[in-house]
C-alpha cells in the first residue's frame, strides 16, 4: 500500500471548498498577501516575547530556537473529530492494558499473539516493573498519538508516544496567538476550546495518587533542566497547573517517601509528572552515573508513596517494532475491531520483510525502532542513491533495529509561504489523558512540513506548527472562491 498518488487537499477538491474551510476560504480570498505576511511576523514576535522555544539537538541544542508557527489554521469538522477521538481512546485503553499485562501475567505473550522475544528482549522493557501495578493500574497517563490523513475518511496512526510526549504547550499557545491576532476570524467560527487541557491534566494526575497519599495530592513536574528541548513546555505546564517544576536535586527520598526541598522546609510529593527518560530516573536502579534523577525514587514508587506519570517501562508500548501489533492488542484486550488503521509495517528482522525492504528502499520510509523526532529516518522517494546504500548496510548489520513503511501521501492544508499560500503536508498529534477516566481535548498539535513536497513534519527536523480547530457544527461544502481555486498541489 503506497497511498494515493495525489495528496488529499483538506480545504478543497475539484473546485469545491470542504465545509469546515468555508469561512477560511472567503478570508484568504479577501485578505492581501502583505497583510498575512505582516500578521505572520507579529506571531513570531509574540512567540519570541512569550519565550516559546524548542531546541534542536542537531543545531547545537540552541535553547532560544523558535518553532515556526503558520497562521492559517488546520480545521476539522466535529463529526471527523468525534470519529477520530473514539479511535484514539480505544487505542490508549488497549495500550495501557497491554502494559498491565506484559508486566504481569503476560497472557498476550503466552497466547502467541505477540512474539515473546519482541517484548522480553526489548531494551524498552523494564524487568524492574515486573509484578508491580502502578496506582490505578495506569502506565501511560499522557499519550501523544501521531495521526496522518490520506483521504476524506482515511486516518492512519503513524506511531504511539507513551513515554514523555511533548508538544501540548505549542497547541495551547498556538490557540492563544490566533485569538490575539485574528479575533474576528476566530469569532466567525464556533471552535471547540482546548484551553482547559492543563486543568484536565492536573485532574488526571491527582486521580492516580498513590495508596499512601495523605490529603490533597501534591503534584510536581520533574525536568532534566533548561537545556532540554521541551524545557519551555515543562515550565509552561507547571505554571498553568499551579504546581512546581523541579530538577532531580530538588527532591530527596527518606524512608521511602519523596520530599521536595523548599525555603520553608521539606514538603511531601505524591505525584511526579516526569519528563526525563527511564534511564535517568533513579541512579540506584538505572544508570548509576545519572545526576538528573532521584536516588531511591523507585523504592518510594514501589512502596506506594509516590506515583510516576508516565510509568517507567511504558516505552515498550510505543516501540516501533511493537507498533504493528497494536490492532491485535485491541482485539485481544477489548474484543473490538480497531477503529483507526495502522500503517502497514515491515519488520526488518524478518527475512522476507528485510528482502522486500532492501529491494524497495526508493519507495519506503525506513525508521529506527528506537528512534524519535525524525532522527535516523530514510524517506526513500526523496533520498539519494548514496543514502539508500548507507541504510541498506545499516539494515543488513542490525536488522532488528529497523522497520519500514510505505510512503503515504499525507494530506495537505493551505500554508503561508514566502511566495504566497501553498499546500503543505501535515500530521496531527492529539493528546490523550488516562487516569480514573480517559480525557481528550478536541484537536491537538498539527505539525506542518514547511519545505515544498517534504513529508517530514517533525519540529526537530525543521517543521512548523499550526493551530488545530475542531468546529462545533459541520458546515456544508461550497464552490471555491476564485483566489483559492488555483492552488498548486504538492
Amino acid at each position: 500500500m503506497t497511498g494515493p498518488s495525489k495528496a488529499f487537499d483538506e480545504m478543497s477538491a475539484d473546485g469545491i471548498i470542504r465545509g469546515p474551510y468555508a469561512e477560511i476560504a472567503r478570508w484568504l480570498a479577501a485578505i492581501p498577501r502583505e497583510a498575512l505576511q505582516r500578521r505572520s511576523r507579529e506571531a513570531e514576535l509574540l512567540f519570541k516575547r512569550i519565550g516559546i522555544t524548542f531546541a534542536v539537538y542537531g543545531e547545537g541544542g540552541d535553547p532560544e530556537r523558535l518553532i515556526p508557527f503558520d497562521i492559517i489554521p488546520r480545521i476539522l469538522a466535529r463529526a471527523e473529530w468525534e470519529a477520530l477521538s473514539r479511535g484514539l481512546v480505544q487505542r490508549v485503553r488497549a495500550l495501557n492494558l497491554f502494559l498491565l499485562d506484559v508486566y504481569g501475567a503476560q497472557e498476550i505473550l503466552r497466547a502467541g499473539r505477540i512474539p515473546a522475544a519482541l517484548v522480553r528482549d526489548n531494551e524498552a522493557f523494564r524487568p524492574e516493573m515486573k509484578g508491580f501495578v502502578p496506582p490505578g493500574g495506569v502506565y501511560t497517563h499522557i499519550a501523544g498519538i501521531d495521526v496522518v490523513r490520506t483521504g476524506a475518511n482515511d486516518f492512519w496512526v503513524l506511531e504511539d508516544n507513551c513515554r514523555t510526549p511533548s508538544g501540548v504547550s505549542y497547541m495551547l499557545e498556538g490557540r492563544e496567538a490566533m485569538l490575539r491576532l485574528f479575533p474576528e476570524l476566530c469569532g466567525a467560527h464556533r471552535i471547540l476550546p482546548v484551553g482547559h487541557y492543563p486543568e484536565e491534566l492536573l485532574e488526571t494526575l491527582k486521580s492516580v495518587a498513590p495508596p499512601n497519599c495523605r490529603g490533597v495530592p501534591r503534584v510536581v513536574i520533574l525536568t532534566p533542566g533548561s537545556y532540554n528541548s521541551a524545557y519551555y513546555e515543562h515550565c509552561f505546564l507547571a505554571d498553568e497547573m499551579g504546581v512546581e517544576v523541579v530538577e532531580g536535586p530538588d527532591l530527596f527520598v527518606e524512608e521511602d517517601v519523596v520530599f521536595m526541598r523548599t525555603t520553608t522546609g521539606p514538603r511531601r510529593v505524591d505525584v511526579i509528572y516526569r519528563r526525563i527518560d527511564d534511564d535517568y530516573l533513579d541512579p540506584r536502579v538505572f544508570r548509576p552515573e545519572s545526576v538528573l534523577g532521584v536516588p531511591g525514587l523507585m523504592a518510594a514508587y514501589k512502596a506506594g508513596n509516590v506515583a510516576l506519570a508516565n510509568a517507567p517501562g511504558a516505552g515498550i508500548a510505543d516501540d516501533k517494532a511493537v507498533y504493528p501489533y497494536v490492532p491485535e492488542m485491541i482485539r485481544f484486550y477489548l474484543g473490538e475491531e480497531p477503529l483507526l488503521q495502522n500503517v502497514p509495517t515491515y519488520l526488518c528482522e524478518r527475512d522476507e520483510d528485510r528482502a522486500y525492504v532492501l529491494a524497495h528502499l526508493d519507495k519506503l520510509v525506513v525508521k529506527l525502532t528506537k528512534g524519535s523526532g525524525g532522527y535516523g529516518m530514510l524517506v526513500g522517494p526523496h533520498s539519494t542513491a548514496g543514502e539508500r546504500a548507507e541504510f541498506a548496510a545499516r539494515i543488513k548489520a542490525k536488522p532488528a533495529d529497523y522497520i519500514a513503511q510505505p510512503t503515504l501521501a499525507l494530506s495537505t492544508v493551505p500554508t503561508l509561504t514566502e511566495t504566497g499560500i501553498a499546500p503543505r503536508h501535515v500530521d496531527l498529534r492529539p493528546f490523550v489523558l488516562c487516569g480514573k477516566e480517559v480525557r481528550i481535548v478536541p484537536g491537538g498539535l498539527t505539525r506542518v512540513a514547511l519545505r515544498e513536497g517534504s513529508l517530514v513534519v517533525n519540529s526537530s527536523q525543521g517543521g512548523g506548527t499550526k493551530d488545530t480547530w475542531v468546529l462545533e457544527d459541520d458546515p456544508a461544502d461550497i464552490p471555491a472562491p476564485q483566489a483559492v481555486q488555483g492552488q498548486a498541489q504538492c
